[in-house]
Formats: C-alpha cells, structure tokens, sequence
C-alpha cells in the first residue's frame, strides 16, 4: 500500500515548485485567455468540446449535453465521478462497487470501459477511479455518439477536461475529513513563468480511505503537471501528465436468497470480503497527452492532440457468489439462511495501455447565401490488454449476518503467465458540416468511417451517419430534431455460460432526438428533449448461452431547469422518465418486460440560499428520488425505489488575509437503507447505497 509519507512529500514538494515558480509569476503582460465553463453560467454562453467538432454554444447544439464546472466541485465537495453523476437524472450506477472502478450508466445503457471515458476526447480505460484534481469540468453527452466518438455504448459519453495554466497566478489548497476517519487534501497551482509565452498548472492529491464499508480501506495519491508554450500568437503546444497510486480493499455485492428474494436486515455497512488474507485491489494510472492548436487564419484552425494511458492493477477479492450448502444449491443466489460460497480471487499484473490520437481541420466559408462551418477530421485508437490465467478457488463459505473466517489457498496456486488478451484497433474519418440556411435554420450533417479490428475475429468497417435540423425562432430559443446510429462491440459471454468470455459481433444503435433550449430572460435556462434508441438485446438464455437477440428500446424524456427564484436563491432540476422494453426475442417471459437497473422515473434537485444576514454564508439541499428496478430480465425481483437528502453548508471569509471557505455537508441525512445498483454483471448483483455520512472541509486560496 502506498504510504501516507509518499502522499505528503507529493503535496509539499508541489507547494514548494509551484511557490517558486511565482517569484517569477507575480505580474502578467500578456494575459493567457481562460475559459471556464460552469452550470450557472447562461446556457449560451456555454461550450462543450463532447457535443461535437464545432464551437457552437450548448445553447444551439443539436444534443443533450451536461457540463458540470470545477466551481461546482468545489461548491459541493465532489471528489469523485460518483459524487458527480449525483446531480444528473440520467446518469445511473452501473456494478458501481466501493473500491473498484466507478461505472456508469446514461439512458438506461451501461457505458463501456474502454470508450466510454474520455480524456480531452481521447478514450481512456474506466476501469478505476478517474482522479478530479486535474479536472477543469465534466461533460456528459447523452445518447449515441457514433460520429463524435466511433465505437461506443449508445448511452453517451463521459469527457473529462483538463484543467490549464491561468493567466494569473492561483494558490488553492483544500483539506478534508469525512466518513469513520478519510482524511483528504489538494493542491492546485497555476500561472505564468517569468517568460509569459510558458504557463503552469500543477495538482496534487493524497487521501486516507476510511470507506462507511467498515473495512474498506485504502490509501490514495496523485500528481498531475500540465503545461503551455505560446510559440506565437497563431501557434500554441500543450503537455499535461498525470499519475496516480490507488490500493483499496473492495467491497462486493449481495446476491438474491435463493435467487428469488431480496435480502432482508443487510447493514451498508457490512463487508462480505472481510477475511484475515484480504488485500487491497492495487492500482496504478497515467496518462501523458500532448495538444497542438494553429490558427490558420481568420477562417481556419487546426488541431493535433494525442494521448498515452497505462493501467496496472493487481485484482485481489474474497469473493461471494452462489451458495451450495442448502439442497442442490443456488448459483447465482444465496442460501435461505445467509449463507454464501467464497472464492479466493487473485489476479495479478493486469496491464491496459490505450494509445489514442486525433487531427481536425475547421473551417468557416460560403457558398453563395448557405454559410459552413467544416470539419475535416481522422481519429486512431489502439489498446493491449494483458493479464495471466486468474487464481479463482472455492475456500469454504461465509453468512452474510455473521461473517465467517475460511482459509486462502495454497501458497502455490498463483497468476499465470501474462499474455495479451485483448488487441484493439479503431481508425476513423470524419467529415461534418453545418449549413447556415437563412437567419433561423441550421443544419447539421455528420458521417464517420470507423474500420475496426480486435484481436483475430473481428475485421469490419462501417458508417456512422448523424443529421439534425435547428430552429431558433429567437436568439434564446432552439427547437431541434436528429437522427444518428452508432456502434458497439459485442459483449463477452460471463463465466459459467456455455461460450463463456466469447465475443458477440459489433452491434449497430439507432436514435431519433428531438429538443427543446431556452434562456428566459437573466434568471432561467431550461432544456427538454424526448428520444427513442434502439440497439440489439444481449442476455444469456435458458440453454445458459450468452446471445443477442431481439431488441432493447428505450423510450425517453428528459428535463432540465436552473437559474434562480430572486436574489438569493438558486435552484438545480433534472428529471428522466424512462420506458424500456425488452422485445423481439421469441421468448414469452422476456418480451414486454422492463430492461434491468433502469428505473422509470428518476429525479435530482438542488436547492442554494445565500443567508442575507450572514455574509459569506450559504446553505444547500438535494433530493434524489429513483424509481423501482427490474434486477432480472423476467421481471422476477423488483428492487423498490427510494428518496434520498443531503443537506450542506458554505461560509467564505478571510483568515490572516487567506481567502477561506469552509463547508460542512450530511448526506443521506434520514439514514435510509436502500438498494442503489442492481446489476446483472457477473450473475446479478446488489449494492447498498451509503448510510448517513458527514464531510467538513476547508478550502484557502492564497
């Protein structure tokens, strides 16, 4: 495990750098533009690299896209993606496990780890937790995005924004203690050096974990440099690199009692993996990006930027599943008393290194009274996975009330040989056009050429084609329709299957969009959109064969509103309705029935007030309410839908000159038990969502 010492030199040895750095830093000439994109900002003034290869504001883009600012991370103590996709209706867990890697779903389709997750735009595994110091903003699309990002799941995508170097010096520490002992604190550090062509923007991180999974503990670091060269006005070079050590033991699922009923009397709190030779899952990320933006001239630009990602994981867990100790035994399930099979997994010297890079020319001209606004552009993607032959041995059995100790297996019995597993390559072309037809119309048109091959059964190409026609009747009104299909690869057959870790054919997704955005005067923006996305059903039938067949749809609308009702409140809404359906396959008690961990209502608010006689102070509430959850494709077991509220405080001052804030927050403050992902992943499982759980920070900027 990392050690708390590594962690504290990272932090001090970046004040130390960066503190020097600002001898030389204290005065600006020639003020480096920033841009910063926040959710209280007017839509139309908002920009979104994710919705597209244009400039155009969220405002008229064709799309549903959600930016979520680092001031609203700060405001709100996020520290991870989880505490993130909180504030969006839309955006769902998906085998969200504590300590593992944070997954998600968007529209009812769980993302993808490999292309799901994008730095700068450029994929990059999912597969633990994304770090958020470095992380200027987090932009979600959602729905297909085929003709922005090639071959993904059709939910959407997840792209997170680095942050740069700052026109003027910025100092900001933040310390933070939370939970049954987490103990957090971050740098940020930014600006210019004494030659202002070249700027700075340094983060470091280093956490205690102390989950409310009692025993889910771990340690964290982190350490990201990204830097600028102006090489002239036309020309700028950016580098940014990051690093992070993360070990944490994690924290397993429930299955159902006999594989029909939910279990009954479970403490969030409770770790199923709990055993004298549990260890850590250990893992190691970095990234090294490099960005090259030229100004042509008034009318064109250029930009090259490329990405390298390493992954190391060593995958440890005493693992539940099934349950052979009552009749002739339940798998998946567990026993009517509690009772559940433990496996020793070990799976070591797991390594991903994706390498991605993308070219774009853009472009403004006319054609007689139609005005373009051009894209030119060619992506490339690789990736290598490689691990051994995984340790994965029945040790004896356990109760999920009263934890029993069962012995590791045989010394002898290790991870085999590394070899490849998985070899990806995706190479894409991609044109887009946006044709300005008179003052109020503009239509959008876009194809992708994606050619795509893994490992020795996949060699394919195809199109990925994406149209859409705005309206905007008034500056601060657009109406929207948009057709687009994408592309996926297969899923792999789970263990146990008669085909198991076998590969589906790539699959094709359709969507139909149609929008609504709107700014009402200073104080409201507000968006809605209804869509429908149809992709094919994967899911192992009753010869226990992992297929697809069939379809899955899902019919949707979403709402979003946020502004502020007079002068000190402000307010936050998303609302998704959700109608999923499983049809096509030929099998009476699959076809009509719901799409599992999907509900069909699905809420977010957030509350602000500035106390007025309290200068500085703020204080803040959100409500999530999610609906009832289909957990197996028969519809057999509902998980019951369930309100949560969080409540927070906010007091900014100044302390010996330091500009201060402190913020205090409660989550789940009515300590409510409920069912939070309800996923079918590795034969179905359940995860608790958090009991009531207290955070207090404080956050000075020099």
């Amino acid at each position: 495990m990392s050690s708390p010492k590594f962690k504290q030199s990272v932090i001090a040895l970046s004040i130390l750098q960066a503190f020097a750095f600002s001898v030389h830093a204290q005065t600006t000439s020639q003020a480096m533009p920033e841009v910063v994109v926040t959710g209280a900002k007017q839509l139309g003034a908002e920009r979104a690299s994710v919705g597209g290869f244009s400039d155009t504001p969220l405002l008229y883009t064709p799309a549903t896209v959600v930016s979520i600012s680092r001031e609203q991370m700060q405001d709100y103590s996020i520290r991870n993606s989880t505490d993130a996709m909180m504030f969006d209706a839309s955006v769902s867990d998906a085998y969200n496990a504590v300590g593992y890697a944070e997954q998600f779903s968007i529209r009812g389709f769980a993302l993808n780890n490999g292309a799901s997750y994008r730095k700068d735009g450029i994929a990059i595994p999912g597969d633990t937790q994304i770090p958020l110091e470095n992380k200027e903003r987090i932009e979600i699309l959602k729905g297909l995005s085929g003709l922005q990002a090639g071959v993904t799941a059709p939910g959407g995508i997840v792209n997170y924004v680095l942050k740069r170097p700052t026109a003027t010096p910025l100092r900001s520490v933040t310390v933070e203690a939370r939970e049954r002992g987490t103990v957090y604190g971050t740098v940020d550090l930014g600006g210019r050096f004494e030659d202002k062509r070249f700027g700075y923007r340094i983060n470091a991180a280093g956490e205690r974990l102390r989950s409310y999974v009692k025993g889910a503990d771990g340690e964290r670091a982190f350490v990201s440099g990204a830097f600028d060269w102006q090489i002239s006005p036309q020309a700028l070079l950016q580098l940014d690199m990051d690093y992070q050590k993360k070990t944490q033991v994690t924290a397993p699922g429930y299955q159902l009692i006999r594989g029909v009923a939910l279990p009954t009397n479970i403490s969030p709190k409770t770790l199923l993996n709990e055993q004298p030779w549990t260890k850590p899952v250990d893992t190691r990320t970095s990234n090294i990006g490099l960005r090259f933006e030229y100004q042509i001239n008034d009318a064109w630009r250029t930009t090259i930027s490329a990405n390298k990602h390493q992954f190391k994981r060593d995958d440890f867990t005493a693992f539940p599943y099934g349950c052979g100790n009552e009749g002739e035994g339940f798998y998946p399930g567990y026993c009517s008393n509690g009772d559940y099979d433990v496996y020793d997994y070990q799976s070591v010297g797991e390594r991903k290194s994706p390498l991605g890079a993308q070219a774009l020319l853009q472009g403004k001209f006319a054609t007689g009274a139609i005005g373009h606004e051009l894209t030119f552009g060619a992506t490339y993607l690789e990736r290598s996975d490689k691990a051994g032959d995984y340790v994965y041995d029945y040790v004896g059995y356990s109760n999920i009330y009263n934890n029993l100790i069962v012995p590791p297996v045989d010394a002898s019995r290790t991870t085999g040989p590394i070899t490849e597993r998985l070899n990806d390559h995706e190479r894409g072309f991609v044109v887009q056009d946006i044709l300005s037809l008179g003052a109020q119309f503009k239509l959008h048109t876009g194809l992708r050429y994606a050619a795509i091959k893994r490992n020795a059964t996949t060699d394919t190409s195809f199109l990925l084609p994406n149209v859409a026609l705005v309206y905007n009747p008034t500056p601060d009104w657009t109406i929207y329709g948009s057709l687009a299909h994408g592309m996926e690869h297969g899923g792999v057959a789970p263990k146990r299957t008669t085909n198991q870790f076998a590969s589906l054919e790539p699959s094709r997704s359709k969507q139909v969009e149609f929008g609504v955005k709107a700014l009402v005067g200073d104080s409201l923006s507000m968006s809605a959109s209804v869509f429908s996305i149809v992709k094919g059903l994967e899911y192992t039938n009753a010869a226990n064969t992992f297929v697809r067949s069939g379809e899955q749809k899902h019919n949707g609308l979403e709402l979003a509103a946020q502004g502020k009702a007079g002068k000190d409140l402000k307010y936050s809404v998303s609302l998704t309705a959700l109608d999923t359906q499983q049809e096509g396959t030929g099998t009476a008690s699959l076809d009509g029935k719901r799409v599992t961990n999907v509900p069909k209502f699905k809420t977010a608010t957030v509350l602000e007030y500035a106390v007025p006689t309290v200068a500085g102070l703020k204080v803040n509430g959100m409500w999530q309410y999610t609906g009832k959850k289909a957990f197996d494709i028969e519809n057999k077991t509902m998980v019951s839908g369930y309100s949560v509220f969080n409540l927070g405080t906010a007091y900014a001052t100044r302390i010996a000159g330091v500009s201060t804030t402190v913020r205090a927050t409660v989550d789940n403050v009515a300590n409510k038990f409920y069912w939070r992902d309800v996923t079918q992943e590795l034969g179905g499982y359940l995860l608790p969502g958090a009991p009531r759980t207290v955070r207090v920070s404080a956050q000075f900027d020099f």
